[in-house]
C-alpha cells in the first residue's frame, strides 16, 4: 500500500531513530519510492529540524557524523569533525545558478551537519571576489570556500585574508600564484571521457565536440582529446566548436544546429558530446526542424543534468556530482582549520570527483537495445 506524504514521513523518522544514520538511496529503496521524492522528503524533515542530512545519508540529531564506511581519516580530518561545532565557513561563488545553487547546498547541508555555519557572498563581477572574501573573514568566517568568477586572476585566488581557502570548481594552472592553494571540483576531463568511450561503444567512429565559454571548456577538450586518441576515433572536423557568447542564444542555437547538420550530412558524423543541457533542449527542436533526428540521425550525450531529463527525447548526461563538490569541500576546509588550531600542516590537495553518466534516450542506446538502431 502506498504510504501518504504524512505517513511516509512519519515511516523516514522511525527508520533513522532506529538506525542512527541511512544512506538515502537504501532509505528510498526500502520505503519504495524515488530518491527524488525520498530526497524532497529529507528536506522538509531537515528544515523543520526533525533530522540531519550528511554526505547522502540521513541522520538521526545527536547521532555521530563520522567519515563513511571505510574511509581511514587523518588526525586533522578527525579533530575537524570534533571540533567544527561553532566554525563559521565563508562561501563566495559568483551566482546561485545552475550549477552552484547545489553545490553551496551541499556544503551548507555538510557545516551545519557538524555544528557549523556558512555564510554566502555573491561576487558579481571578477573584482568582487576579494572584496567579498575579505568581508567574510571581517565578519568573523575562518575558513574560505571560493569560487572565482569569470576573468578573475592569481591575484583574486590569493586574496591574502589570513584563513584557510579552498578552491571550489576551479583550480590555477600549474606555475600560478594559486597553483598550490587546495581545490575540489568535478573532474570534467574524466566526464568527457566517459561520454565519448559510451558513444564509442554504441558503434560511432566519429564524435563531434560541442562547447560553451564556461571555466571547465579546457578540462572538457582535454578529456574529449585523450578519448579520442586513445579509442583510436576520428576527431570530427571543426572540434571543438564554439559559437560565440556575444551572440545572443537564439543565433548560437542557430550556427550550432547548422555546424551539426553539416557534419552528418557532408561528414557521416553522427554523434556529439554537448556542453550544457539547458542549451540542448532549445537545440534539439531546431535540429529536428532541420531534419535532423535524435537519435536517429545525431546521437547526443550532454555534460550537465540539470533539466536533461525532461528534454523531447531525455538527454543522456554527464553528471557533475555537485552537492558532493560541496560536501567535499567543507570537510577539506575544516581540516585545514583543524590543522591551524592544532599546528599541524598536511600536503595541499587537488581533488577531482568523478561524474556519473545517466543513460537515456539520445544517445540511441535504448533504441538499440530494442533492435531499433
Amino acid at each position: 500500500m502506498r504510504l501518504h506524504v504524512g505517513q511516509r514521513h512519519e515511516r523516514v523518522l522511525a527508520l533513522v531513530r532506529e538506525r542512527g544514520s541511512l544512506r538515502v538511496t537504501d532509505l528510498a529503496g526500502e520505503l519504495g519510492v524515488s530518491t527524488v521524492t525520498l530526497r524532497r522528503d529529507v528536506e522538509t524533515l531537515a528544515t523543520q529540524g526533525r533530522l540531519r542530512r550528511v554526505h547522502g545519508s540521513v541522520v538521526w540529531p545527536g547521532a555521530g557524523t563520522g567519515p563513511a564506511p571505510g574511509t581511514a581519516p587523518t588526525p586533522a580530518l578527525a579533530a575537524a569533525a570534533r571540533d567544527a561545532e561553532g566554525v563559521v565557513a565563508g562561501m563566495v561563488v559568483p551566482t546561485l545558478d545552475h550549477p552552484f545553487g547545489e553545490i553551496v547546498q551541499g556544503a551548507r547541508d555538510a557545516l551545519e551537519a557538524r555544528g557549523g555555519r556558512l555564510v554566502l557572498g555573491l561576487s558579481g563581477h571578477p573584482e568582487g571576489d576579494a572584496e567579498q572574501a575579505g568581508g567574510l573573514v571581517a565578519a568573523g568566517a575562518q575558513g574560505l570556500l571560493l569560487t572565482p568568477g569569470p576573468g578573475s586572476g592569481d591575484d583574486d585566488l590569493t586574496v591574502g585574508t589570513g584563513v584557510p581557502l579552498v578552491l571550489v570548481e576551479r583550480h590555477a594552472p600549474p606555475g600560478s600564484q594559486a597553483a598550490d592553494l587546495d581545490h575540489v571540483r568535478s573532474d570534467a576531463a574524466h566526464g568527457a571521457a566517459l561520454a565519448v568511450r559510451h558513444l564509442a561503444s554504441l558503434g560511432h567512429h566519429s564524435v563531434a565536440l560541442v562547447l560553451r565559454e564556461a571555466a571547465h571548456a579546457d578540462r572538457l577538450r582535454a578529456g574529449y582529446a585523450a578519448a579520442v586518441e586513445a579509442l583510436g576515433l576520428t576527431p570530427a572536423p571543426g572540434s571543438p566548436y564554439c559559437a560565440p557568447a556575444r551572440l545572443p542564444e537564439a543565433e548560437r542555437i542557430g550556427q550550432t544546429a547548422d555546424h551539426l547538420r553539416a557534419l552528418a550530412e557532408e561528414h557521416g558524423v553522427r554523434a556529439v558530446l554537448l556542453d550544457g543541457d539547458e542549451f540542448a533542449v532549445v537545440l534539439v527542436p531546431r535540429l529536428r526542424a532541420l531534419g535532423v533526428l535524435v537519435p536517429e540521425d545525431l546521437a547526443i550525450v550532454v555534460h550537465g543534468d540539470e533539466v536533461a531529463s525532461l528534454a523531447d527525447p531525455p538527454l543522456t548526461a554527464v553528471a557533475p556530482p555537485k552537492r558532493a563538490v560541496g560536501e567535499a569541500a567543507v570537510a577539506l576546509l575544516l581540516e585545514r582549520i583543524a590543522e591551524r588550531r592544532s599546528g599541524d600542516s598536511g600536503p595541499r590537495r587537488h581533488v577531482g570527483l568523478l561524474p556519473a553518466l545517466r543513460v537515456r534516450t539520445s544517445c540511441g542506446a535504448v533504441l538499440r537495445a530494442a533492435g531499433r538502431g
